[in-house]
C-alpha cells in the first residue's frame, strides 16, 4: 500500500479516536503507534476507568470502525 494512503488513514484514525475520547492529547495520539495496550492505558490514566472498561470501550469503537468500513464497501 502507498505510504500517502497509509499516512492518509493514519490522519482520520487519529481523528476518529480524538473525536471519541476528546481527553486525549496530540501526544498521546503521537505515541499510540497501534499499540493498543498503550490506549488502554490511556484511556484508564485519562479517563480513570479500570482496564476492563478501557478495553469495553476500545472493542465498541473498533466494532464502529468495522461497522462503517463495511457500509463504505457496500455502497
Amino acid at each position: 500500500m502507498n505510504q500517502d494512503i497509509i499516512q492518509g488513514k493514519w490522519q482520520q484514525i487519529k481523528g476518529s479516536l480524538k473525536s471519541q475520547w476528546g481527553k486525549l492529547t496530540d501526544d498521546d495520539l503521537a505515541r499510540f503507534d497501534g499499540n493498543r495496550e498503550y490506549l488502554i492505558g490511556r484511556l484508564q490514566e485519562r479517563y480513570g476507568w479500570q482496564k476492563d472498561k478501557a478495553e469495553q470501550e476500545i472493542h465498541h469503537y473498533e466494532q464502529a470502525l468495522h461497522g462503517a468500513k463495511n457500509k463504505a464497501k457496500a455502497a
